[in-house]
């Protein structure tokens, strides 16, 4: 009987975009008749990513019992449909347990955001869409894509990270098998370059689209040495297969078939795509994540010292630029007090504890520290995104002979007002610091092992003592 599968858009599009998808997978074995192209409200402002997923579920539930869809079916999303798949299987199937789906490959997820979300109205329309779609952009789905939404940190929490114990999630083992294929490119030809960005196909950060990821919570109540608690992965010690490709951006990389959209792509993609699809057993998922971490990191060599070189006789044509070989990874950071009250005025700075003239520190700050972007709707929630490889071959190369090669950081609260302040009475800013980052973790680089890791998203919740001063309560005699 023939593999069924249903396709997934992201925001903004439709299903006509998978057309030629859904002919490479029938040229690949799979029935047109058995391929299933989903369509979605996403450009209407009353329409949340949670919409879409509770509809999705009474569609497919709708064609299961009809007998339309056979399960086990696989799943293929794109962009946003990334977050509306694992909306769906967090909110109905949070173990994983009885789940229609087997294989959910997902192609740019912008699984942890993307920075265009939070772009004005006029700029998605003009650049992206043209001027038909101003005023009804998709505010509730956009607002769910911001860099460090909450909806994001919240769904984390629920599919793949427990912040307190030991929940389960829906993925590895004998239950759903999420793949995740990204670009590195940024669009090539029209306004949309406007939009490039270091590190992205245009749109979504490879590092975003990672669904493997970390989480930590700093609490510096304690005292001056911070207690460090690693968050627990719900799905044990899966690794999701994930895969980085420098000749797509974020519109090419759903067409294996298209080479004259992208003329300088490899056949890498559509070799990826039927991989995963013939997936047939656990221990042939991992080995598909090993396999295509060695690609990945073996396509980032390319832009080493002999990069142009390699570049050259890796691709046809002109080669992506060297900005697609690069290796980012960003840190969402939620702060509060001890209270449970989000703080907002905050100051995180990230520095070598040994560096008498902060030649470091700046050099951090100006060229590794790329973008931080505070999220529109809650302040005290942000995103850092960092170049990891002027990282190893820029800051650590300048941190002198006979000092610590590590990165460490400090976090610096304002005040309160005059009778509240955070940390100690004496003190604005942390009484002391906590290392995220040593040269020798890339040796030992697993996921848990380090705490600053390439391609992936790491959700910090820091917690700061709030402090009353004496005036505010006396006794006396």
């Amino acid at each position: 009987m023939a593999q069924q599968v249903a396709i997934v858009h992201g925001w903004s599009d439709s299903s006509a975009s998978f057309h030629g998808l859904r002919a490479f997978l029938n040229e690949n074995g799979f029935e047109v008749t058995s391929i299933w192209l989903g369509d979605y409200i996403s450009m209407d402002d009353d329409v949340r990513i949670s919409d879409v997923a509770k509809r999705m579920n009474a569609v497919i539930s709708g064609r299961i019992e009809s007998g339309d869809l056979r399960p086990p079916f696989d799943l293929i999303v794109h962009s946003t449909g990334g977050l509306v798949a694992r909306e769906w299987l967090a909110r109905y199937y949070p173990t994983g347990e009885n789940c229609p789906v087997k294989r959910l490959l997902m192609l740019a997820p912008a699984n942890f955001g993307s920075r265009l979300a939070a772009a004005g109205k006029s700029l998605v329309g003009r650049v992206l869409y043209g001027w038909d779609r101003w005023f009804q952009t998709g505010a509730e789905i956009l607002r769910g894509l911001e860099l460090a939404s909450p909806y994001q940190w919240d769904l984390a929490c629920r599919d793949l990270l427990d912040p307190a114990g030991a929940g389960t999630g829906p993925y590895g083992g004998d239950k759903v098998w999420p793949f995740v294929i990204v670009g590195s490119r940024g669009y090539s030809s029209g306004l949309r370059r406007a939009v490039n960005e270091d590190g992205s196909d245009g749109t979504v950060r490879a590092c975003a689209a990672n669904l493997n990821c970390v989480g930590l919570t700093i609490d510096f109540t304690a005292g001056m040495t911070p207690d460090v608690r690693p968050w627990h992965p719900r799905n044990g010690d899966t690794v999701f297969p994930f895969v980085v490709l420098p000749d797509r951006d974020h519109s090419t990389i759903v067409r294996p078939l298209h080479l004259t959209d992208a003329p300088n792509a490899s056949p890498a993609l559509g070799n990826h795509i039927i991989r995963a699809l013939r997936c047939a057993s656990p221990a042939e998922y991992h080995q598909i994540g090993r396999d295509w971490a060695v690609d990945t990191e073996a396509i980032a060599a390319l832009g080493g010292p002999d990069g142009e070189v390699s570049r050259r006789l890796a691709f046809l044509g002109d080669p992506p630029p060297a900005s697609a070989f690069h290796q980012y990874l960003q840190t969402v950071v939620a702060v509060a007090d001890d209270q449970g009250l989000p703080i907002d005025d905050y100051f995180l700075e990230f520095f070598a504890p040994e560096d008498q003239d902060d030649a470091e520190a700046v050099y951090f700050q100006r060229e590794v520290l790329e973008h931080v972007h505070v999220n529109t709707s809650r302040r005290d929630m942000r995103c850092l995104f960092i170049d990891r490889s002027d990282l190893m071959s820029g800051y650590y190369p300048r941190v002198q002979d006979g000092q610590e090669r590590v990165v460490a950081m400090s976090i610096s609260a304002a005040p309160v007002g005059n009778n509240v302040r955070h940390f100690d009475s004496s003190e604005e800013g942390a009484p002391g610091h906590l290392i995220v980052h040593r040269e020798d973790d890339e040796q030992r680089e697993t996921i848990g092992a380090a705490r600053l890791m390439r391609n992936m998203t790491h959700l910090v919740k820091i917690i700061v003592p709030r402090v009353p001063q004496a005036e505010v309560f006396k006794l006396t005699q």
